[in-house]
């Protein structure tokens, strides 16, 4: 049986079968369930969870104002992955471009620093999406 995490983003997608194709056939993911009836999915990748649900285009309880592209504006979501240059290469390959290419960060927390290779890229319906790679952590 599927266990949830805590926090699960659910994100209203203009088109299911586009995102489907996106998330799964070119990120990935994995999807665990869905109501097709609903145009709802549950995804996983990895530790990451997310469900994706089609727009009603009308009144929905889940919406709380008019969509517009990007529908992603003011969120990421960071997602950690095991190899960000294999998932660039099939992000390449499909024709979808990165918003920033693969960049090595290191981030303090305490007295530590942990590294992460990771990128951005705007999902089809334009949630800013930030793949994560560890890369280890060092003293400060």
């Amino acid at each position: 049986m599927l266990k949830l995490n805590p926090l699960v983003p659910e994100l209203i997608v203009s088109d299911l079968t586009r995102s489907l194709a996106f998330y799964c056939d070119i990120l990935g993911f994995k999807v665990e369930y869905e109501r097709p009836e609903d145009h709802f999915a549950f995804l996983s990748f990895g530790g990451s969870q997310l469900m994706l649900e089609q727009d009603w285009h009308s009144e929905s309880p889940w919406r709380v104002g008019p969509l517009e592209p990007p529908y992603g504006r003011g969120i990421n979501l960071s997602i950690e992955c095991p190899n960000a240059s294999a998932l660039v290469s099939a992000l390449e390959a499909a024709g979808y471009p990165l918003r920033n290419p693969v960049e090595e960060h290191w981030y303090r927390s305490g007295e530590l620093l942990f590294g992460q290779r990771n990128f951005l890229l705007l999902d089809p319906d334009g949630y800013l999406l930030r793949f994560a790679e560890a890369i280890g952590s060092k003293p400060c």
